[in-house]
C-alpha cells in the first residue's frame, strides 16, 4: 500500500531522511521510531506531501505521490497530530465533517456520517455534537480528531505522536481502543512515537531509525528476540524480553499436565507477560487457561514463560 524507494531530504548539509526504503503492507500499522533528530516526522509529512522529497519515490496504493495533486493527495489521507488541531470556532460536528464537505458530500450524507464517526470513538453524537473543543478533555479531543481522520474513508493514516500529550491512565485506554477500531477497519497507517512501548502495542511492524537511516524494520516480536545491532538492542531496553511476553498469547504455550484444583484461571486470549504476573504475585508455579466457554484447555507454567521469554 505504501512503499518509499530511497526516500532522502537534506536540510543544508544535513540529510534529515538518507536513501530510506520500507514497504508497508496494506492494513498494517508501521510505527516510526528513534531518537530526536532521526527523521521519522520528516518521513512521514513526506508521504502526504507537507514536506517535499529532495531523491526517492513515495507510492500509496500503487501511485507515485508527485503526480498527484497536493491538496487532492492530502484530503485523501486521514492525519491525526499530538495537539489534535480542531478548529476552536467550529464545533464538534463541524470539525468531523470538514474533509466531507471540501469532497463535496451532500448534507444527509455528511450527517449520518458524523454519527456514525463519533459513535465508533466513543463520543455520544447527542451530547458532543453541538460542544466546542474548548469544552472537552484531551482524550475527548483526540477521540474527535480520530473521527475526522477517518471522515472520508481514507485507506491511509498518519499518526504523528497522537497520544503524547494524554495522561497515561486515558492514553493507556486510548491506546486499547483505537488499536482495536484500526485493525478492524483495515487501514494502513504509518504511526510517529518516541515511546518504544508503544510502538511494541500499535505496530504490526516497527521501523527503527538513526541519523535518517533505517537501522531495523520487522516486527515487534522480530525486533525484541533479534535486535539488528548494539544500537538496536540498547533502545530497544534491557527488558525486553519482558517486553516480548507482553506479544506472546497464553493459548500457544500450554502443557497437558494437571491443572491444580486451586489454581488461578486465565483467559485464552491473556499475554505471557499477564501471566507472569499473576504467578508472581501468587506465588503459584502455574495457572489454569480457560476458554470463553470456562473449559480448562491446559495449564501455563513459570517453566513454558522462560522459554518463551529467551527463545529466538
Amino acid at each position: 500500500m505504501i512503499k518509499l524507494d530511497a526516500l532522502t531530504k537534506r536540510f543544508g548539509r544535513t540529510a534529515a531522511v538518507d536513501a530510506l526504503t520500507i514497504d508497508i503492507p496494506e492494513g498494517d500499522i508501521c510505527v516510526l521510531i528513534g531518537p530526536s533528530g532521526c527523521g521519522k516526522t520528516t518521513t512521514m509529512r513526506m508521504i502526504n506531501r507537507m514536506i517535499e522529497p529532495d531523491a526517492g519515490r513515495i507510492e500509496v496504493g500503487g501511485r507515485d505521490v508527485t503526480h498527484i495533486d497536493a491538496v487532492e493527495l492530502r484530503r485523501s489521507v486521514g492525519y491525526v497530530i499530538q495537539q489534535v488541531g480542531l478548529f476552536p470556532h467550529m464545533s464538534i460536528a463541524e470539525n468531523v465533517a470538514t474533509v466531507p464537505r471540501l469532497l463535496g458530500w451532500d448534507t444527509a450524507r455528511i450527517e449520518g456520517r458524523i454519527d456514525e464517526l463519533l459513535e465508533l470513538v466513543g463520543l455520544d453524537p447527542a451530547q458532543f455534537r453541538t460542544r466546542y473543543p474548548r469544552e472537552l478533555s484531551g482524550g475527548q479531543k483526540q477521540r474527535v480528531g480520530v473521527a475526522r481522520a477517518l471522515a472520508a474513508d481514507p485507506p491511509v493514516m498518519l499518526m504523528d505522536e497522537p497520544f503524547g500529550a494524554i495522561d497515561p491512565i486515558t492514553r493507556a485506554k486510548l491506546q486499547d481502543e483505537f488499536l482495536s477500531i484500526l485493525r478492524r477497519l483495515r487501514k494502513t497507517i504509518v504511526f510517529v512515537t518516541h515511546d518504544i512501548d508503544e510502538a511494541i502495542k500499535m505496530g504490526n511492524r516497527i521501523a527503527i531509525l538513526r541519523s535518517g537511516r533505517l537501522v531495523q524494520y520487522d516486527t515487534p516480536e522480530a525486533i525484541l528476540a533479534r535486535p539488528a545491532d548494539g544500537f538496536v538492542e540498547e533502545f530497544v531496553g534491557a527488558d525486553r524480553a519482558l517486553k516480548r511476553l507482553s506479544l506472546l498469547m497464553v493459548a500457544d504455550h500450554l502443557d497437558d499436565e494437571p491443572v491444580s484444583p486451586s489454581a488461578a484461571k486465565l483467559s485464552t486470549h491473556a499475554s505471557l507477560h499477564h501471566a507472569l504476573s499473576l504467578l508472581l504475585t501468587s506465588g503459584a508455579d502455574h495457572a489454569a487457561v480457560v476458554d470463553d466457554a470456562g473449559a480448562v484447555r491446559g495449564r501455563v507454567t513459570l517453566e513454558r514463560i522462560k522459554a518463551a521469554a529467551t527463545a529466538h
